[in-house]
């Protein structure tokens, strides 16, 4: 397989886009790579939608149908069959609702990832649930538990709540057969949810990984903690299950790190991180017998390194144990080339009603800018396929 043109292939990699959803992606694309642009935008959006301004309609016609799957899991699936019929690219439904902070809504969200597993059940489409710690819990209760501060009587009750609900939703996967990945956070709540995920891993994961953790690999301890959780999955005799990203919340972890006084956790640079990532790819691989991944990245030379070592452990391209994973509406050019080459792939797709999706599409929107090179490459690829189609 040749390196250099593995994922240049624009006509796999557009083919389900109309030559309309060509041209918007193209402008949006041309829009993120505007770091004022997004600045203004986000702002004016914010304002807009929290003044009840209706243009509800404007973005979901925009950003919203680029980077979802729709307001909820029906409307979704229309989406995840033309991936799946056309395109051989699975789905994860992601809830994207964020920032809750009350009871009731942590309860629906359990209710909710519950209903995405029995609405996934038998559909090879969508292999994996995924949801995130917090919204099944307050955030400063993580927070509090991950640095060993003692609950009070009323915060011990709401732990055990946030426990019966992750015990509840890693045992309806179980049953329905389906692997769920759960997200990481800020490292500042993370320890308290390794803890729990662990539990759940050594309950649920002996046959095999069903539940899946996160490591975001920008973070330099995570592969000492994975090698620990290694030598504990091999005493208790469980199966680990392990999704592996560079990060999310970079600015925000160096700033409180400053902040507050204590050494950033991330690594000191791009190649570090890039490092990092690479190691704990091959160690990974090397031991498949136990850990199973979903390699979630947006890096080609990533995918290039997988593929590789896939072929050294002598691992088959469509091996259960091994899927590479990209956000939907972003590097189509990895998913669906990988995916004609016959390789386990999966699309995120955020899901829910627009106002509440807006957080994680400004997330996505301010991500792009910081990424350099990637808006670039996208715009590159999708100027090569209105040409193409063009001639």
């Amino acid at each position: 397989m040749d390196k250099n043109t593995l994922f240049d292939n624009t006509e796999v990699a557009f083919r389900l886009k109309s030559d309309s959803e060509l041209e918007r992606a193209y402008f949006l694309f041309k829009m993120i790579a505007n770091e004022p642009l997004v600045r203004i935008g986000t702002v004016v959006t914010n304002f807009a939608l929290k003044a009840h301004l209706p243009v509800q309609g404007l973005i979901r016609a925009t950003v919203f149908d680029h980077f979802c799957g729709g307001v909820d899991e029906e409307d979704c699936l229309s989406v995840v069959d033309k991936m799946y019929t056309r395109g051989k690219v699975a789905s994860v439904l992601d809830y994207s609702v964020e920032g809750k902070e009350e009871e009731e809504q942590f309860d629906l969200a359990c209710d909710k990832i519950i209903k995405i597993l029995d609405f996934v059940d038998q559909k090879e489409a969508i292999p994996f649930g995924v949801f995130k710690p917090s919204g099944f819990g307050r955030f400063a209760l993580w927070q509090k538990r991950s640095e060993g501060i003692a609950f009070t009587s009323d915060e011990e009750k709401e732990w055990s709540r946030i426990e019966e609900r992750f015990d509840k939703v890693c045992k309806k996967a179980f049953e329905c057969d389906v692997a769920l990945l759960i997200d990481g956070e800020e490292s500042w709540m993370q320890d308290a949810a390794d803890d729990l995920v662990a539990k759940m891993m050594q309950k649920y994961n002996k046959e095999k990984a069903i539940v899946y953790n996160t490591l975001q690999l920008y973070r330099h301890d995570r592969f000492s903690y994975l090698q620990h959780l290694h030598e504990e999955a091999k005493k208790h005799d469980f199966k680990i299950g392990m999704k592996i990203v560079r990060g999310a919340y970079m600015e925000k972890e160096n700033e409180r790190a400053e902040e507050k006084g204590y050494p950033t956790p991330i690594c000191e640079s791009k190649s570090a991180t890039d490092a990092n990532f690479n190691t704990t790819l091959a160690y990974i691989l090397e031991n498949i017998d136990v850990i199973s991944v979903f390699i979630g990245t947006h890096n080609e030379q990533s995918c290039y390194k997988a593929i590789t070592l896939m072929n050294t452990c002598k691992i088959d391209k469509n091996d259960p144990r091994v899927w590479l994973g990209q956000l939907y509406g972003m590097s189509d050019h990895i998913s669906f080339n990988l995916a004609a080459a016959g390789y386990n792939v999966a699309k995120y797709l955020p899901f829910g009603p627009v106002r509440d999706v807006m957080p994680y599409l400004i997330r996505r929107a301010e991500e792009n800018t910081s990424v350099a090179g990637q808006t670039t490459r996208e715009l590159d690829l999708l100027s090569k396929e209105k040409k193409r189609r063009r001639l």
